[in-house]
């Protein structure tokens, strides 16, 4: 498959490098000349410029990507970016920081595919971790895992289950839980799913359709 990562920080470099390991074509963009230097170095094709600028998205192959994630920590260029791929027909997956009001994050996300949050994540690992918990499983997001999140629909076999019956496919597990429009965290033992909610999961690649289904996605 053929990725468009937009911005080359602490995520999108983990994001390429798992992607070029699974022998996807990855094609970064990134505004900091150092960044795309340091890309070009790991064998990535790397283009300068800023995200939202469409036709450097074009140049890097937007009109025949799979896919395209905008993982700056400028949510603007992150937004026109997944706007330009949306356009071309591409999935979207965008970053937004966990600061942001809720009602900012609702506009974006409803747009796009796919919203990932990297410092919630990080937050509720540490206190996951502060109160004795394993949050080991993010440790392991390895070239062999992949995280995402799924909403589950009415009708959904999982609805009114406690999260830790869920039974998912092969090693998969859900390591973070949330109702509508709240944000995620660790679940607790008694913590049920309800139609509308949003799980978070690590899955073999190979698995994350049947764990869609499993789930009602």
């Amino acid at each position: 498959m053929k990725f468009v990562i937009v911005g080359f920080g602490r995520v999108g470099i983990r994001t390429a490098r798992i992607l070029s390991s699974e022998n996807h074509e990855v094609t970064v963009i990134d505004s900091d000349p150092e960044k795309v230097e340091r890309a070009s170095e790991e064998g990535f094709t790397a283009l300068q410029g800023s995200g939202d600028d469409e036709s450097l998205l074009e140049e890097a192959g937007i009109e025949t990507a799979d896919a395209i994630a905008a993982l700056t920590d400028d949510l603007n260029v992150n937004f026109s970016a997944c706007m330009i791929g949306k356009h071309h027909g591409a999935r979207t997956v965008m970053r937004i920081d966990a600061d942001y009001r809720e009602e900012i994050y609702e506009a974006y996300a409803s747009e796009v595919d796919e919203v990932v949050y990297p410092e919630r994540l990080g937050a509720a690992g540490a206190k996951t971790a502060l109160l004795g918990g394993d949050f080991n499983v993010l440790a392991d997001l390895t070239e062999r895992l992949s995280v995402a999140t799924i909403d589950v629909p009415d009708g959904a076999d999982v609805v009114g289950k406690r999260v830790v019956e869920v039974e998912l496919p092969g090693d998969a597990r859900i390591y973070a839980h949330g109702r509508r429009n709240e944000p995620m965290s660790i679940p607790l033992p008694d913590t049920t799913i309800e139609a509308g909610d949003t799980v978070a999961v690590t899955t073999d690649p190979d698995s994350l359709e049947a764990i869609r289904a499993t789930l009602g996605a």
